[in-house]
């Protein structure tokens, strides 16, 4: 059963946090879901693309980072292992990372459906540019033919969602040659320039991205910046419409 709610349940803030190192955009992530825990703050997705890194969540395999420590090292990748679902994974430029705070108690109690909810956001998004986005049996994520262009790997704790979304949009797909992404041997990746031919404004990608996100979820969006959720005295203006604009979160 899908649970209807109002007031503050039906707000969701957006936080544009620009381009971010992996670990510093975690500890916001950590900060923003206490404050949601707490009831502090409504729903919350924040958006980012992170300087190179790959992730490696609980159920990932080593042996899947084919690259060398010394190659790392000379390429300035860093490598982290996290608490979210899923295997090994590419972050870098051009990729188009969010990250929805969720509170699953005002929605349904079904983590499978919460999946099945994020890729639905994504396929719409990726059809505003003429692509056909798609599901493919007994994986996660969204795909256009046999390519992943869309990894997805969340953790849930008290019913409130962390980590995300990882949609390829401008990316240096050469990333992913050096790790054998999501554990899949036998399947590529492409992003929406390989398929498109031209490199696509990522603010266009975002902005269709909430809507549709927002559309899915049942969710009135806000765009707030970071220091707004951390201001006990901003927090009080959530109901308002704030447009801050992409903002540090430095």
């Amino acid at each position: 059963m899908v649970k209807r709610s109002t007031s503050d349940s039906t707000r969701l803030i957006v936080v544009e946090l620009g381009q971010t190192e992996y670990k510093q955009c975690w500890d916001i992530q950590k900060d923003v879901f206490d404050l949601r825990v707490a009831n502090e703050i409504p729903d919350a997705l924040l958006l980012t693309e992170h300087e190179h890194v790959y992730t490696i969540g609980t159920s990932g395999n080593e042996n899947h980072l084919l690259a060398s420590p010394e190659e790392l090292e000379s390429n300035r990748i860093e490598v982290f292992k996290n608490d979210r679902g899923g295997d090994i994974t590419y972050h870098g430029p051009g990729q188009l990372v969010g990250y929805p705070i969720i509170d699953l108690n005002n929605h349904y109690f079904d983590l499978h459906r919460y999946l099945r909810d994020l890729e639905e956001a994504i396929i719409r998004t990726l059809g505003e540019f003429g692509v056909n986005g798609c599901r493919k049996e007994s994986y996660t994520g969204v795909w256009v033919g046999g390519e992943k262009i869309c990894a997805i790997g969340v953790k849930s704790s008290k019913w409130v969602t962390m980590h995300g979304f990882a949609l390829n949009v401008n990316t240096d797909l050469s990333r992913f040659g050096r790790i054998i992404p999501c554990g899949i041997f036998e399947y590529g990746v492409t992003s929406l320039r390989e398929i498109i031919g031209e490199i696509i404004d990522l603010n266009e990608v975002s902005r269709h991205l909430v809507h549709h996100f927002s559309e899915v979820f049942y969710r009135d969006p806000r765009v707030v910046s970071f220091e707004d959720i951390v201001s006990p005295k901003s927090r009080n203006g959530f109901d308002n419409p704030i447009t801050i604009g992409t903002v540090s979160a430095t």
